[in-house]
């Protein structure tokens, strides 16, 4: 059952995938659609499940669970990681590989590999008030508070000199 993103209760679980590359007007709008059909028919044990959806900065999707009244089954995230397995292919994207780091340079946002930030970090090209995106957040209040952080309040700070 498909409901607004923003309000969905803070206890909410939340899954984040990253694209590699930002996506065009065209396809966040596509994917957007795509999304709202997936997440109208997504169940679990045969009950609705009451989740909602953003896209951000044109290269996160963000599905938000309200857990309250039904929780996802091995099969409903199989379904889900199915679903995100497809935009990945019809987008030529890549959004499963948790092993990348996005980070605002400036006041872009850039995505590197996780190797390739380890160098940045031992070279100084990141500090540790570089602004990371942290995609471990596991709840909407953790995603509305903690997402956006620096890298010295986050998993990556252990990379950093």
């Amino acid at each position: 059952m498909l409901t607004d993103f923003k309000t969905l209760p803070d206890s909410s679980r939340i899954w984040i995938y990253q694209s590699n590359r930002k996506l065009s007007e065209e396809e966040v709008s596509s994917i957007a659609s795509k999304t709202e059909d997936f997440l109208k028919e997504w169940t679990a044990h045969g009950s609705n499940l009451e989740a909602g959806f953003e896209i951000k900065y044109n290269r996160f999707i963000v599905l938000g669970l309200n857990q309250t009244n039904a929780s996802a089954s091995g099969c409903s995230i199989d379904a889900s990681v199915h679903f995100i397995q497809s935009l990945e292919k019809e987008f030529g994207v890549d959004l499963m590989d948790k092993m990348n780091v996005t980070f605002y340079n400036g006041e872009f946002i850039a995505h590197k590999t996780l190797a390739d930030f380890k160098k940045m970090a031992k070279n100084k090209s990141v500090s540790p008030n570089t602004i990371v995106f942290n995609n471990l957040v596991n709840t909407k209040e953790e995603y509305q508070e903690h997402w956006e952080v620096p890298a010295k309040d986050s998993w990556h700070s252990r990379f950093l000199a």
